[in-house]
């Protein structure tokens, strides 16, 4: 059976720890089910070439600092694959490596989404000599996977300025609202041209996407959209005005 894709907008470290997000990655998972594997993009693994996480224990990274200390005891001990790995640099020609593991963009949401811990996940770094359209180029060599019994996941946020962030919370900007409507609208109809020029989505994108790394992963799951998929978004919510939790399934 053919996996669906999924991009998570992954938000603070701090949804590792519950509340309403995770209560929503916890039901996308029970409708998951359990594939055989998880390939996970996350925009907290940048890299100058490809890599490919293989090692068949991967640690739990916390690539963050200054939360609460429940937040630094959290671990997330599902297994990786060697064997996934291996297939994923034969497809993309990454490099398979042990100096990186699931940092929070993979495991603050898988902790929900499989909380058993018991799906085999690899990550697949961001290479950071590619450009937007590069990195959907590269995506669309991993569709074999999706008949392979492979989830292709993505961890980002679409609409992400932390520097504009309401720390008391606040209505959206509208730049952000546009922004992600415009997103939506995109993953709707199909539109990867748009999603790829993404800076010509949407008056005033680059507010929504000062730096690309929170975007990237999405052009992932975008690249695997068949015509005539079913899209679902969750999660649409622009949080402290400025970033955008939506989520999307597709198939």
């Amino acid at each position: 059976m053919t996996q669906p894709v999924v991009f998570f907008g992954h938000g603070s470290p701090m949804n590792a720890l519950g509340g309403s997000f995770a209560d929503v990655w916890r039901r996308v998972g029970e409708g998951l089910g359990k594939p055989r594997g998880v390939v996970m993009i996350s925009a907290h693994w940048e890299t100058q070439g490809l890599g490919v996480t293989d090692q068949a224990q991967p640690p739990t990274i916390h690539d963050f600092g200054g939360f609460p200390d429940a937040l630094y005891a959290m671990q997330y001990p599902a297994p990786g694959s060697p064997e996934l790995a291996a297939r994923v640099a034969a497809l993309t020609g990454a490099r398979p490596t042990d100096q990186w593991g699931l940092d929070h963009g993979t495991w603050s949401v898988l902790a929900h989404v499989w909380p058993d811990a018991d799906v085999p996940v690899v990550q697949l770094s961001l290479d950071r000599r590619m450009d937007a359209r590069g990195h959907y180029e590269l995506a669309r060599k991993l569709e074999p996977l999706r008949e392979e019994g492979v989830l292709i996941a993505g961890s980002g946020d679409w609409v992400h300025n932390l520097r504009l962030w309401k720390r008391q919370g606040g209505e959206p900007y509208d730049w952000a609202v546009d922004f992600n409507e415009a997103v939506k609208a995109a993953f709707e109809a199909g539109d990867h041209e748009a999603l790829i020029d993404w800076v010509y989505l949407a008056e005033q994108a680059q507010l929504s996407v000062p730096t690309d790394e929170h975007y990237l992963p999405l052009l992932y799951v975008a690249a695997q959209q068949k015509p005539g998929e079913p899209v679902v978004f969750f999660n649409d919510v622009i949080e402290g005005g400025s970033i955008s939790m939506t989520g999307v399934r597709i198939g």
